[in-house]
């Protein structure tokens, strides 16, 4: 039997804080998420050095800038209403599933 893969709340393009480790309190939009690994990739959260030749599609080599991936349970969703941390509910309206802030009761698009 297959085991299920856990489902997260956070998805592309939330607007995320990070609860824990060296970029805490920084805000970022999520890029990418992986619920396989249980990570995501947040805009200028988690910052890591890549060293790159020059080829055909990069044409000036060096050291660039890039995210990392970051486990999802680090981070938290920004409230819509107020922009502090909220975890997230759910709630069905006319056979459709919103997601709802728990901290204000607004509806996160």
């Amino acid at each position: 039997m297959k085991a299920s893969r856990p489902k997260y709340k956070i998805r592309k393009n939330d607007v995320v804080i990070v609860r824990s480790g060296d970029d805490r309190g920084k805000k970022g939009r999520v890029l990418e998420v992986y619920p396989d690994q249980g990570k995501a990739i947040v805009e200028g959260i988690n910052l890591i050095s890549r060293h790159t030749k020059p080829n055909a599609r990069q044409t000036q080599g060096g050291i660039i800038k890039k995210e990392a991936p970051v486990p999802i349970s680090k981070l938290s969703l920004i409230d819509p209403k107020d922009g502090k941390p909220t975890r997230i509910g759910i709630r069905r309206e006319n056979g459709k599933v919103l997601r709802v802030s728990k901290r204000s009761g607004e509806i996160i698009k």
